[in-house]
C-alpha cells in the first residue's frame, strides 16, 4: 500500500489481486440478504475506490487487510442505511432467485466428478451453512465473516468493528456455537 501511495500503480494491482475475492465474499455474505449480487458488486467497487482515494493518508499502524476490511465494513453500513431509508428490497437465502439471478445456494459449485446424489447433498449442506450464517445476529455474523473471509485476528476484528477484544471474542464464540448447533445434522 505504501508503494501505491508513493505512485506505483502496479502495487494497487497486486493488492487488488491478493484481496479482491475474499473482500467480495465478505461483502456478499455480509449483505447476502439484499436483493441480488448487484448490491455486493457496487459495495465492492466503492470499497476499492475508497482504498484508492485514501491511499495518500494510509498509515501502516495495522495489517493492510485489517484496514481494508474496516473500509469494506463502513461501505456495507452506508449501503444498508441507504437501502433502509429507501425501503430497499431484502432477499432471503430461501428465495429461488429471480430473472438471471439464481438462488445463492444453487450458484455454489459442486465437484463435477461427484455423483449426482453427492452433488445434491453438497448443495444441501451449502444451503444449510449459508442459511445458518444468515441466521446469525448481525454482530456475530460480521465477526465470523471478518475472521473466515478476512482472516483477521481477534484484535483486528475488535478494531474494525469498534468494540473491545472481549466483545469480539464473545461474538465469535457465540457465532461458532450457533453454527455448530445449526449444522449438527450434517456433522
Amino acid at each position: 500500500m505504501l508503494a501505491y501511495a508513493g505512485g506505483d500503480p502496479r502495487a494497487f494491482a497486486t493488492l487488488y489481486e491478493r484481496h479482491e475475492r475474499a473482500v467480495y465474499r465478505f461483502i456478499l455474505r455480509r449483505i447476502g440478504t439484499l436483493s441480488g449480487t448487484g448490491v455486493a458488486d457496487e459495495v465492492h467497487q466503492e470499497t476499492w475506490f475508497a482504498v484508492a482515494r485514501q491511499a495518500p493518508q494510509y498509515q501502516p499502524s495495522a495489517r493492510f487487510a485489517a484496514w481494508l476490511y474496516t473500509i469494506a465494513r463502513s461501505r456495507i453500513i452506508d449501503h444498508v442505511r441507504r437501502l433502509q431509508t429507501q425501503g430497499g428490497p431484502w432477499r432471503s437465502l430461501d428465495d429461488e432467485g429471480s430473472g438471471d439471478q439464481p438462488a445463492l445456494a444453487e450458484a455454489l459449485p459442486a465437484d463435477g466428478a461427484s455423483e449426482p446424489l453427492q452433488q445434491l447433498q453438497t448443495r444441501q449442506q451449502a444451503r444449510a451453512f449459508l442459511a445458518a450464517v444468515d441466521a446469525l445476529p448481525p454482530e456475530q455474523r460480521e465477526a465470523f465473516l471478518l475472521q473466515a473471509e478476512g482472516e483477521l485476528s481477534l484484535e483486528e476484528i475488535a478494531a474494525a468493528t469498534g468494540v473491545g477484544a472481549e466483545t469480539a471474542k464473545s461474538r465469535l464464540r457465540y457465532a461458532r456455537a450457533k453454527l455448530r448447533q445449526a449444522l449438527a445434522a450434517w456433522l
